[in-house]
Parts: C-alpha cells; structure tokens; sequence
C-alpha cells in the first residue's frame, strides 16, 4: 500500500494524448493526486483521430471511453484543457509549475445541448480533420469529446456575434469575454506525455503535396476513412468526389531522410497496411500499391503484414519513388524506379496517400523548458523530466501505454521519496 502521505503528493502529466491518459489513471488508481494538462480544447490525443487500430481493426472509441470513465470516476485526477506549461522550477520531488489555462469561452455549466452551435453562422476549418471540412466557430472537437463542454474560437470570440449566440444559451455557460489566467502549482514528479505531429508533407517538394489535391498523408487519410470523417467515411478524391478506387501508398514519406525525418518512426507501414484494408473493404474492385524501401512489422505484427500480402489486389514494389506529377485528368502520376528489377514506372492513381513520420511535439511546439529535461537529435525527450510514449521515441499505441505504466510507476517513486 502506498505510504500515506506521500500519496498525498501531486504528479503533473503534460499531455492528455493515449499515454498522458494512461500515466493519469495509473499513478490515481494507486491512490496518488493527479495534474493532467493538456493544450488541446479535448483529451483523447492522436489516437482520437484514428479510424481504427491495427493489428485488429478494432475502433479505438472503446478504450478512449474507458479511460474517460475512469478519470470521471476518480476524484484524485484533475484535468486542465486549453493549458500549457509555461515554466518549471526545482528537482524531482519538489517542483514548482507555472501553468497558462487559456480561455475557453464556455464554462462547465455548458450541457452540450447545441443550441449555440445551431445559431452560429461563423465557420472555420476543421482542425480534427486537418482542414478538410468547415465546422462551426462553437462546437466540440469529435464524437468522443471529453470534456464535454463546448468551446468557442478566440478570433470567433471578439465578434458580436459571439455575444448574441451568448444570449441564446439556456444554461448561461457562454462567457465571450473570459480572459486567460496563471496557476502555479508544487508537484512532486512530471511526466512529459506531449505526444507527436506528422511530419509536414509539404516540405517533401517532389511529392507535390499542397500542390496536387489528390495526394494527401496518412492521417488524413485516416479521418477520410472515418466515419466521424469529413466525408462520413467514404473514400474519395478531394478533387472531383470521385471513389478512390486505385490508390498508392508511399513508404518512408520524408522518413529515413536527413534532409527531413532521418529516423523510421515503426509504424507508418503498418498504418499503410491497414489503410490498404480500407480501401479495399470498401470498394472490392479496388487495387491497392504500396511502395516501400523495406516493409517493418515488429514482433507479433508480422502476422499482420502476411495477411495483407495474401490479398491479390495490394501489390508491393519495392522502390522510393523519384516524383510525382498530375495527368490532364488530376491523377497523381507516381515516376521511379523498381529497384528489385530495374524498370521504370511512371503509374497514375485516383488518390496517392503519404505515409508521413512522427515528430515529436516536444522538438517544436511542446517543449520542456530547456533546463528541466535533455533532448536527442531529434527532439525525444532523453533525461530529466519523466517522458512516456512519442514524447520519448516513435512508438504504437500498445507500446505507449506500456510506456505510460512505467512511467507512472517512476513518478510514484518520487512522490515517495518527497514523502
């Protein structure tokens, strides 16, 4: 049993992505206090925007839910969304955070009755779905939204409208003019759970995504798939609606590369190969390629990649494509070389889909204050603070959580210490 008093000792998790959730439940359940920050206006992480998990297809809406009861359920855990971490001071066992809860323009009185979002005519782009559709200036981000309380745009905010659609609220939870606000808090462990980012398709100029509308990346293509989605799960052409029926996936996109990702991130060919099987569940005439420089599926995943390799209709060439270009008809044209037999393709699809690495957001827009916490090369976090999941290297899901444990394991041993 945890000592007494030390499980009256806070742990701080930064990040309420898969392994922020899990490091939370973990270390509470075992009886400690637990800060959980998140910069986002809802928890669930990458893995809210995936249409499915691999190796067994499942729906990753299960688990989330789970999770949210648990955190619902505990009266240890406290969430901050919309909140980033601006400052730590001090050593393990005894820090000091400074923490910058930024306005969400909706209060917890909100019931998520929609009301708001029916009268309001203000719409943005979808950052859910990567831009790929208009929603509403007040909403909630997804299906699976916890906390469930609506939030408002800040620039959307300032607008007079705002203040009418305030009016028209029946629970009075609207509140256009909240304003952001400094806590401080004394922890006695951090763990850093910040996640990851694709990799930014358009730097990969000779791929020609931005420039060519039907290619996109692999977590577009995940929400494209779903039915959540911006097009209710249909797979189509961003171009013209057409179905996607012949569609290319292209390996370590950017990947493996010193001028862009030098490292393999492990999971982009299997998120491949389960996004083949999306394709071709959903239109069975369809034909699938995927090129790739070699085909990774650690551990018990290999079974997975035999499964998609007895499918006739997903071939494999074994090459990294040099280009690609548009056909008069707006077919991405993929140009290059099979390196296994010497010959040149030059091979339009209806969709070409890049299957882009992780970054870790710790290297570019959630970084641990440089004084608490060493970096590699790449940006994972290495030492100091307690890093869980893509915060410390590319990883899956399954991995993450495992990860999470550990992790909450380490900032319990801290919290006894202090104690």
């Amino acid at each position: 049993m945890a000592d007494a008093h030390a499980a009256g000792q806070t742990i701080l998790v930064v990040g309420g992505g898969i392994s922020g959730l899990t490091t939370a439940v973990e270390a509470a359940e075992t009886g400690y206090n637990v800060l959980l920050v998140e910069k986002d206006p809802q928890l669930g992480g990458r893995v809210a925007q995936h249409n499915k998990y691999f190796p067994k297809l499942c729906s990753p809406v299960c688990g989330l839910e789970i999770n949210f009861q648990r955190i619902k359920n505990n009266p240890r855990i406290r969430y901050l969304t919309l909140s980033e971490v601006e400052e730590i001071q001090g050593s393990e066992g005894n820090y000091t955070v400074r923490i910058r809860k930024n306005p969400r323009f909706v209060t917890e009185a909100c019931t998520g009755c929609g009301d708001c979002a029916a009268v309001c005519t203000t719409e943005v782009a979808d950052p859910f779905n990567f831009g790929l559709n208009k929603v509403k200036a007040i909403r909630n981000n997804h299906a699976m939204a916890f906390p469930s309380w609506y939030y408002m745009d800040p620039a959307y905010a300032k607008t007079d409208e705002a203040k009418q659609v305030a009016k028209i609220c029946p629970a009075g939870a609207i509140q256009p003019d909240m304003e952001a606000s400094v806590i401080e808090e004394q922890v006695a462990a951090v763990v850093w759970a910040t996640g990851w980012k694709p990799y930014d398709a358009e730097k990969i100029l000779p791929y020609g995504f931005g420039q060519y509308a039907n290619v996109t990346t692999n977590m577009r293509f995940e929400r494209l798939a779903s039915v959540y989605g911006p097009t209710g799960g249909k797979i189509i052409r961003p171009s013209d609606g057409k179905e996607a029926k012949s569609v290319a996936f292209i390996q370590c996109a950017g990947s493996r590369d010193h001028n862009y990702l030098p490292f393999c991130s492990r999971v982009c060919c299997l998120a491949s190969m389960k996004q083949a099987t999306y394709v071709r569940d959903q239109y069975p005439d369809s034909k699938v390629t995927v090129f790739y420089i070699d085909l990774r599926a650690m551990d018990r995943y290999e079974s997975f990649l035999q499964k998609t390799r007895e499918d006739a209709n997903i071939s494999w060439i074994k090459s990294k494509p040099a280009r690609i270009e548009e056909d008069a008809n707006g077919n991405p044209v993929v140009i290059g070389e099979n390196t296994l037999t010497g010959e040149r393709y030059a091979m339009p699809f209806d969709l070409v889909v890049l299957a882009t690495g992780m970054e870790p957001h710790s290297a570019v827009d959630a970084k641990v204050p440089s004084d608490q916490a060493s970096h590699d090369e790449y940006g994972f976090v290495t030492g100091g603070v307690l890093a869980a999941g893509c915060a410390a290297a590319p990883t899956d899901v399954a991995s993450s959580v495992q990860s999470a444990t550990a992790m909450a394991m380490k900032a319990i041993h801290a919290a006894v210490k202090r104690g």
